[in-house]
């Protein structure tokens, strides 16, 4: 009887937690529509204006030709429809899916983005909790003084600062793209070529997160270690690196956890920024390239995948809670 209790009261949730999605998804969607649609411009013109033909005629023909002319709600309700069924619809500009200029676009940002959270997560939290363990220190100095050098930086400019050094003042790396254009590589030398072109776009994108999770985890650190239960172990004589390892870094990891869940977001939207600088081929230069052109299907189509993007992470972020302390529920957290 429990189990079938169970069975149901798990089965409820899904299609709670199923519904609660489809509702966020088209309130982003409904958000999203009204934002693009808000910005000055006329995609027919910009099309027409493209054509070298603005005749009123043409004009007339192409918003009738994307639906343009319809009412404004008429043309919402288009789009919540299309989202329900993820038809993202054709780019007025390339004339292709969206769907599928996004899928050809995706895998570059994914890989920048996630190459670069988990950079600054790892470095990030391992400088914060050293110098946490070691408050006060000229080691804590140092890197308080480091990460917010790197907080302070906009990320345009150390990109570009890195391509003048490391790119045309020393030619170690190179300065812009995904990999070496019509180059006849193995298979393990793309990986490398791919790995050389992605070291300054990663180190730019992750210096402002690095410093955030950095002296986030440096004050967390330095809270947990006053806490009682950390006296209460080192009275009971337990080692060093057991206590720091198995008590002060998992509760200390809390906070991180909270506000990287919540940046991972913001990480993809700031590799606009980095994709153009570096000519990187992902959704940052597509979503530049649509905002110029009007492209209104593509700018709807990455803002509702990012957005799906985010809710994963926070469901991501909510499973890792439950790894860091077993007594947090996902609900709660």
């Amino acid at each position: 009887m429990r189990g079938a209790r169970s069975a149901a009261a798990i089965g409820l949730a899904a299609i709670t937690w199923a519904v609660r999605l489809v509702a966020v998804i088209l309130v982003i969607a409904t958000f999203n529509f009204i934002l693009v649609r808000a910005a000055p411009g006329d995609p027919a013109q910009v099309m027409a204006g493209q054509s070298g033909a603005a005749d009123p005629k043409i004009l007339e023909d192409l918003r009738k030709e994307y639906g343009l002319d319809q009412p404004y709600l008429v043309q919402l309700g288009t789009h919540l429809k299309r989202v329900l069924s993820f038809d993202l619809g054709y780019s007025y500009r390339q004339r292709r899916p969206v769907l599928d200029l996004i899928m050809e676009r995706l895998p570059a940002t994914l890989l920048l983005t996630l190459t670069a959270f988990c950079l600054a997560l790892l470095v990030g939290t391992t400088l914060g909790a050293l110098a946490g363990l070691a408050a006060g220190s000229v080691v804590d100095t140092l890197f308080t003084v480091l990460s917010l050098l790197l907080y302070a930086t906009p990320v345009f400019w150390l990109g570009l600062m890195l391509v003048l050094v490391f790119s045309v003042t020393l030619g170690w790396l190179p300065a812009f793209g995904y990999e070496t254009i019509n180059a006849k590589l193995t298979p393990i030398e793309r990986v490398f070529d791919i790995g050389k072109h992605m070291i300054m776009p990663v180190v730019s994108l992750a210096a402002i997160y690095l410093a955030i999770y950095a002296r986030l985890m440096r004050s967390s650190i330095i809270e947990v270690a006053h806490q009682d239960f950390i006296k209460t172990a080192r009275a009971k004589g337990l080692a060093g690196p057991r206590i720091v390892v198995g008590h002060m870094l998992r509760n200390a990891l809390v906070p991180v956890v909270t506000v990287a869940g919540m940046q991972a977001g913001a990480l993809v939207g700031g590799a606009v920024v980095i994709e153009t600088v570096f000519a990187w081929p992902g959704l940052g230069r597509l979503t530049f390239d649509a905002v110029l052109q009007r492209d209104y299907p593509v700018l709807l189509g990455i803002f509702l995948i990012l957005s799906i993007i985010v809710i994963v992470l926070n469901l991501a972020t909510d499973l890792v809670y439950r790894l860091i302390d077993p007594r947090m529920t996902t609900g709660a957290a």
